[in-house]
């Protein structure tokens, strides 16, 4: 079996270098503790945590916290895993849906977690690819033509990570009418709920339309929380005793504080109000960004993400998405994630959701770069 890599962590291998500008990662902009622990009460909650060995498969409260989060209501609480983040949800999931020989159906541009995971594991993988001239958004047919009646399973991020794009409630259908003809489970990674740019409402979520569906969902995005490594998965009853063996297995438990920090989160005024910062901070990045793309018309385009904080931009250029993002690298000291580590040639993943005077200061860099490669 071959072991296909997880390209994007060779780029995070190099942000030790404090010289370096990192637009490469799927961006969040980090809370400090000060601003989720902000009265006396939340205070002596988290200080009269014990230590002990929590939960297996989380707190009641945090897994019900977790379950309104999905299904606006806490009647699924007991089909909720917490995870060590999302990346042990996903890990998990494949472990237990997909096995050697399986066919799998994923989209491009799209996370490559996933897409790697199941070749590891020795499936044949097929990927549908996306286009930006009809706005990233999923092609229904092609998807149908590429499910075949041995389908094990359709793997999607909504909102769409490195595009943005949100699926719609009749987009959503319309996957979950395909994946029913073949019996196929959709895997769906909504780690980027909350990060809607145009709208203060939570992005459709596939939780309800179907009855072999599992979601993935994480901390780490609009909650401004990646170092809690926090995570969740909720699926079928059927399927929860192999998850839970796997996740046993793999990590026995996330750790007891994480999740009391989570459940001070996900507590709805807080939870509000982390949402509401985290939108207005990228709704502020986004305007800054797409002016430099503005700024650059003739050698950038972009279709302008619905979520997320990232911008996967076209450069027109006649070179490959790795030469471009290593000269990057090495000439302007910035980092970015190269489109074929998303699936897609001649784009660029550019995390915009960065202070203002740092983002200036590497898109300027990328200017620079760009322009040299350009003449």
């Amino acid at each position: 079996m071959t072991f296909i890599p997880f390209e994007l962590l060779e780029w995070q291998q190099k942000q030790g270098d404090t010289t370096t500008y990192s637009l490469a990662d799927s961006g969040c902009r980090p809370i400090r503790l000060r601003e989720l622990v902000d009265d006396e009460q939340a205070l002596r909650r988290l200080l009269d945590s014990e230590l002990s060995y929590p939960p297996t498969c989380g707190t009641d409260h945090l897994r019900a916290q977790i379950a309104h989060w999905h299904a606006g209501s806490t009647d699924h609480t007991s089909q909720v895993i917490v995870t060590v983040g999302a990346t042990e949800a996903n890990t998990v999931a494949v472990d237990t849906l997909i096995r050697p020989g399986d066919h799998i159906v994923t989209v491009s541009p799209g996370y490559r977690q996933i897409w790697g995971a199941a070749q590891n594991r020795g499936a044949d993988v097929d990927d549908v690819p996306l286009h930006p001239e009809h706005g990233w958004r999923p092609d229904i047919d092609a998807l149908a033509r590429a499910v075949r009646p041995d389908t094990r399973a359709i793997v999607l991020t909504t909102p769409n990570n490195p595009a943005g794009t949100i699926l719609t409630e009749d987009e959503i259908r319309a996957i979950v009418t395909v994946a029913e003809r073949a019996g196929a489970w959709i895997l769906a990674d909504e780690v980027h709920r909350g990060t809607e740019l145009h709208t203060d409402e939570l992005s459709p979520t596939f939780w309800g339309h179907y009855d072999r569906v599992v979601c993935v969902g994480s901390l780490s995005k609009a909650f401004g929380m990646p170092g809690l490594r926090l995570g969740w998965l909720i699926a079928p009853p059927a399927l929860l005793p192999q998850l839970r063996r796997r996740h046993e297995y793999a990590t026995l438990s996330a750790a007891g504080t994480a999740m009391a920090l989570a459940e001070l989160a996900l507590t709805p005024p807080t939870c509000a109000r982390l949402l509401d910062r985290y939108r207005g901070f990228l709704r502020e990045s986004w305007t800054q960004m797409q002016q430099w793309i503005d700024s650059h018309d003739r050698l950038l385009s972009v279709v302008p993400p619905q979520a997320t904080a990232l911008a996967f931009v076209r450069y027109h250029l006649d070179l490959p998405s790795t030469e471009v993002a290593e000269a990057l690298h090495a000439r302007g000291k910035v980092l970015v994630g190269a489109g074929a580590h998303f699936g897609t040639e001649h784009h660029l993943r550019f995390t915009y959701g960065l202070e203002p005077a740092q983002l200036a200061a590497a898109l300027e860099r990328t200017s620079h770069v760009l322009k040299e490669l350009s003449a």
